[in-house]
């Protein structure tokens, strides 16, 4: 990176909006809480994706403005939601028959970590119940066609989350095929974590710095 050129990392939001560039039409898709869920705000009306939340929501779509909330119409984060046209509402037992039967194209989850194998750590336990545990988490890692995550690069501390391997209690092992951070897009293959899209002004330098495994990039 030049003397001249600023890295830019992408905001929360920026970091929704990469990911549901990438979902394509007709996908079946499950937004863990947290940030996951954002990514619904940002997939274009015209492109039919159906967004499916654990409490028995299909048909998820973009978060609606304080005056139109419908305080019954939430998703498993309590998060206030719209229904998009053919929407439905089903069972939780269905709803997790759903992901456990192979029938989501995708979820997007948060982590604590990545490893360069693709497991991911994403829960935790505490003396308070304040920390988060590991809920649907497992049955989704282990369900879903594909996982993505969506996370910082690093901890509050500077601390990299792409990693060699996971400290952290596993949710599911060998899952995760993309990552996407405020430092770039990383997706995970037999080499490890490649590197296909980097946020303004960050250069490879930066994501070797701030990550604590082997990094390829495409040619």
């Amino acid at each position: 990176m030049s003397a001249t050129t600023e890295a830019k990392p992408w905001d929360r939001l920026k970091m929704a909006e990469r990911v549901a560039r990438d979902i394509p039409e007709g996908w079946y898709v499950n937004l863990g809480i947290g940030m996951p869920t954002t990514v619904a705000d940002y997939v274009p009306l015209d492109r039919e994706v159906i967004f499916h939340s654990e409490n028995g929501v299909l048909g998820i779509g973009p978060r609606p403005p304080e005056a139109e909330r419908d305080p019954w119409l939430i998703n498993a984060g309590k998060q206030h939601v719209t229904l998009r046209p053919g929407g439905s509402f089903v069972h939780h037992a269905d709803s997790f028959a759903m992901i456990r039967g192979g029938h989501l194209d995708l979820c997007v989850l948060g982590a604590f970590e990545v490893a360069e194998n693709g497991d991911i750590a994403n829960w935790a336990t505490s003396e308070n119940d304040t920390a988060p545990a590991v809920g649907g988490a497992m049955d989704l890692a282990a369900g879903a066609k594909r996982l993505w995550v969506i996370m910082d690069h690093t901890t509050k501390d500077g601390r990299p989350k792409l990693v060699h391997r996971c400290g952290y209690p596993l949710t599911a092992v060998g899952a995760v095929k993309r990552v996407y951070t405020n430092l770039g897009v990383f997706d995970v293959t037999e080499r490890g974590f490649t590197v296909i899209d980097m946020a303004p002004g960050v250069d490879a330098a930066m994501l070797k710095a701030r990550t604590a495994a082997e990094l390829h990039f495409q040619a």
